[in-house]
């Protein structure tokens, strides 16, 4: 069970290795629309994936608000009363999820016996249970992760909290963006998983708990007041780790004395001298990077080359401020701006929003 490209990745390396399973049964989340209007269908990359190899796939269908989860996974996964007869007849079943995005209901898992049901996991457990382990991962710097595979359990006994069967650990580079560290994690993930089934057909593989997890940091899903950014609180690292984490979803976003939005969409931190002082959060263009220099609380400096402002199109940082109102860009006798701040207020509020009061 699964839903995007990590989830693909693992099952490539599970189907590969026909020694360890004797058919494969894929379920998914269904076809959606997306987009402007809804106008466009999207499809799960695991569905696509399973009819290249021509294997049965399900759609588990969103569970409505007033509604219970009532999707099962059908034959041959037998559905029986009692639940030690679901046992018994599963004893040769197995369960793993990667990367599906949704919290199985306890009737399901009970499907099958506790050591079958496995969940690959992209990061090291306890560290970064939840939605969004490795974005996390990145956004707070760190420079080792991993994966696990571990035991699946019901909501109720905790959310990626069961024994872990295997784990490997994986540096994360300076500068790897979200879709590179998923890629690698996902293969690492799909190669585990494999060696570990390996194991249990040899009657070799061992679980371990895991260890405390007070105090090990969490990964609830990405928002978007993740993607805000406050040039006067975060460091120039802090802004361009988020960006690495997330910008594939979701662009890193400021605000205009307007209130409108400002996308960044090109960005790196600045390590050349200045020619003139930059105040935090007021954007300066320079003409020898072709970028906006915007400081931050650190002192060091982000390079911003493209950027989309709310209702407009994405444009160059030099098509954008030849755009920008001529009292923004006219600087005092020291240098500074006279007021085109980026950002939020005290209060966490776009600039614009107290202006305007």
């Amino acid at each position: 069970m699964g839903g995007d490209e990590f989830s693909c990745l693992v099952f490539e390396n599970l189907v590969a290795a026909k020694d360890v399973y004797e058919r494969i049964f894929v379920a998914t989340n269904p076809p959606k629309t997306v987009g402007r209007g809804r106008k466009k269908i999207s499809v799960s990359p695991l569905e696509v994936l399973a009819e290249q190899y021509k294997l049965p796939c399900q759609y588990v269908p969103p569970k409505e608000a007033s509604k219970k989860w009532t999707w099962t996974p059908g034959p041959p996964f037998t559905v029986t009363p009692a639940q030690n007869d679901i046992c018994n007849s599963n004893q040769d079943h197995l369960l793993i999820t990667a990367s599906f995005g949704r919290i199985l209901p306890e009737f399901v898992i009970e499907l099958f016996p506790p050591q079958q049901r496995l969940n690959v996991h992209p990061s090291l457990l306890p560290k970064y249970r939840g939605a969004a382990p490795i974005q996390h991962a990145i956004m707070n710097g760190d420079r080792m992760t991993g994966v696990c595979v571990v035991e699946m359990l019901a909501r109720k006994e905790g959310i990626d909290a069961g024994r872990i069967w295997a784990s490997q650990h994986r540096p994360i580079l300076e500068d790897t963006p979200f879709e590179s560290l998923r890629d690698d994690l996902a293969l690492q993930g799909g190669r585990l998983l494999v060696s570990l089934l390996r194991d249990m057909l040899a009657g070799k593989a061992k679980s371990k708990p895991q260890g405390d997890a007070e105090g090990s940091p969490k990964a609830p899903r990405i928002t978007a007041e993740t993607a805000i950014v406050d040039f006067k609180k975060m460091t120039a690292q802090d802004i361009m780790n988020r960006h690495l984490a997330i910008a594939h979803k979701r662009p890193l976003v400021t605000y205009l004395p307007s209130n409108k939005s400002l996308q960044l969409l090109s960005l790196s931190i600045y390590k050349h001298p200045v020619d003139k002082p930059l105040q935090i959060s007021t954007p300066h263009y320079d003409t020898h990077s072709n970028s906006l220099l915007i400081r931050c609380a650190d002192d060091a400096i982000l390079s911003v080359t493209r950027v989309k402002q709310q209702d407009r199109n994405a444009l160059y940082a030099k098509e954008w401020w030849n755009g920008v109102r001529p009292e923004f860009r006219e600087r005092d006798e020291q240098g500074k701006l006279a007021g085109l701040l980026l950002g939020l207020d005290e209060d966490g509020n776009p600039l614009g929003k107290i202006r305007s009061a």
